[in-house]
This record gives structure tokens, C-alpha cells and sequence, in this order.
């Protein structure tokens, strides 16, 4: 019925679009839960949904030594440690100076890109593109980057962490994960993750604010099946099928979505530097694609 084009670009917009809006979801769980918690309790329930859907679709689980390997490296450097440091950082500092900080995402691909999957095309638009799309979203926060380094060294530094070891996950299973199932490669990996962080967030979190209320079931169930489920499955799916730089670019567009998002529901103020940035971002977008935007138009016309 949809061209394979088609399929590709909607779910590179419901990626962006769903991870946009989890930093509002997370904002309302955090008023009732802890945050390594409440991600331990969001990964946990995504790994039920993956496993429903897996006995529904009769999707039998791949146990070969390779895909176990990639199950453990994506639980631990994907989700646990990663989103623990994320969590554990925005106790410190901004959440303008974590989008900024983990904008580096695209860089980390291209640059272990070039190192391990050397026929992966980047080419000098791409890199070029994404250095302003970085701009712009520098621009977005720049008011929000207020800093004091010998107090937020560590935040900053987990933030970065966390992006490159995403990065360079990102690269491993795109070079030895195609032919992985996307909910097979999800199942495990969430699964660990929960069995790790709700343990954790117990024993070294307080307990005493842990609210069950509407707001954090809201929060959870959400993260849980748009922020995990959805997103995660169409990531990998995407990941088969597309250039790994231009999926990446992805993280260069949720920060906008969430600033819309805020815009739009919490009536948060649009200056005229998230306007400059937003432009700057699609900009940077339209450059890095600029290869297969003109590939696609040469077809139309042929």
C-alpha cells in the first residue's frame, strides 16, 4: 500500500515526534517518582509489552551466541548505564545543557562510523550539516546554558558518557545486528535494564517521595509503550534500512519537538533564539540529506 520511502520517512517522523515528547512524560513522573525508579519500573513494563507482542506475532526469541552478546551490550551500554547517568546528571545540571551536551550523538557515529563500517557513505554534507544543526540547537539553549564547572564537571561529564557510549552501540549493532528482529533486540536488553535499575533506585534513592499516583502511572505506561516500545522498534527498523548519520540527526530534532511541546501545553515562552535554532536545525537537515533528496528527485523526473 506505502512505498518503502514512505514507511521510512513516517517512522523517522514518529521517532522524533515520540522521543520529543517523553522529556514532558518524564518531567510529570518525576514529581511522583524517583528517576532511576521510575526508569527501572518504564523499562520493565516495556519488557512485558515486547514480550505480548512477540507471542502474539509468534516471534521466536534468537538465541545464537552472536545475538546474546549484542542482548547484554545494548541492556548495559544502551539503557542502564547510559540513562542512569542522564538521570543521575539532571540532578546537577540544565536540561538545556544535557540537550546541548548530548547533541554530540551525531558525532560519535560518524566519527566510529568511519572505523567500523567503512562502506557506511558520510561524505562532507552530512558531517556539514549536522555541525549546524548543532549550532542550532546551541542556539535553542544558549540562554539556559548557565554553568558553574567546578560543581557541574561531573554532570557534564556523565551526559557525555552516556552519548558516546550510545553512539558507539548504535555502530556495533548496525554493523552485526541485521538480522536481529527489532522486537527481539529490545526484549532483553529492557529486561536487564529494569532487573538492574529498580534494585538501584531502591537502595540508593529516597523512598520517602515515591508518590503512586496518576501522574507517575501516566508517565510510566507512557514511556513504557510510545517512548520504549514504539520508538525503540522503529529505531532498529530504521536502522536496517537507512544511512546511520541521517538516523542519528534524529537527536538534533526531539529537543525541538520538546521545545514545541512545552510551547504548546505549558504555555513555556518561544524566544526568537529557538526560532533562529529551529531554522538552523532543519537547515543542517536538509544539507546532510542533500545527497538523497537530489538522488530522489532525479528518479521522480527520470
Amino acid at each position: 500500500m506505502f512505498s518503502e520511502n514512505t514507511k521510512i520517512f513516517a517512522g523517522y517522523a514518529l521517532i522524533c515526534l515520540l522521543w520529543g515528547s517523553t522529556w514532558l512524560a518524564i518531567r510529570v513522573g518525576l514529581d511522583s517518582l524517583t528517576p532511576i525508579l521510575a526508569a527501572g519500573i518504564r523499562f520493565s513494563l516495556a519488557a512485558v509489552l515486547f514480550y505480548t507482542l512477540m507471542k502474539y506475532k509468534k516471534i521466536r526469541v534468537q538465541r545464537d551466541p552472536l545475538s546474546i552478546k549484542l542482548y547484554f551490550i545494548m541492556g548495559i551500554f544502551s539503557f542502564v548505564i547510559p540513562f542512569g547517568l542522564v538521570y543521575w546528571a539532571e540532578q546537577f545540571i540544565a536540561t538545556g545543557l544535557t540537550s546541548v551536551l548530548f547533541a554530540i550523538f551525531p558525532f560519535i557515529v560518524i566519527m566510529f562510523s568511519r572505523i567500523l563500517i567503512p562502506n557506511e557513505t558520510i561524505g562532507p554534507f552530512k558531517i556539514i550539516g549536522s555541525v549546524i544543526a548543532f549550532i542550532g540547537i546551541y542556539f535553542i539553549f544558549s540562554d539556559d546554558l548557565s554553568m558553574d564547572v567546578s560543581t557541574d564537571i561531573w554532570g557534564m561529564a556523565a551526559v557525555l558518557v552516556s552519548a558516546t557510549m550510545q553512539g558507539i552501540v548504535a555502530v556495533i549493532i548496525k554493523k552485526h545486528g541485521q538480522e536481529l528482529n527489532p522486537l527481539t533486540m529490545n526484549l532483553f536488553p529492557v529486561l536487564i535494564a529494569g532487573i538492574i535499575m529498580i534494585p538501584l533506585g531502591i537502595f540508593t534513592e529516597d523512598m520517602s517521595r515515591v508518590v503512586i499516583d496518576y501522574g507517575a502511572i501516566f508517565s510510566v505506561s507512557y514511556l513504557a509503550l510510545f517512548g520504549t516500545v514504539l520508538t525503540f522498534t522503529t529505531y532498529y527498523w530504521l536502522m536496517k534500512r537507512m544511512n546511520l548519520v541521517i538516523l542519528s540527526l534524529n537527536s538534533l530534532i526531539t529537543p525541538i519537538i520538546a521545545v514545541l511541546l512545552g510551547w504548546f501545553i505549558l504555555n513555556e515562552s518561544l524566544s526568537m533564539h529557538d526560532l533562529l535554532g529551529t531554522v538552523m536545525v532543519l537547515i543542517g537537515l536538509v544539507l546532510a540529506n542533500i545527497a538523497g533528496i537530489i538522488k530522489y528527485y532525479r528518479i521522480k523526473t527520470v
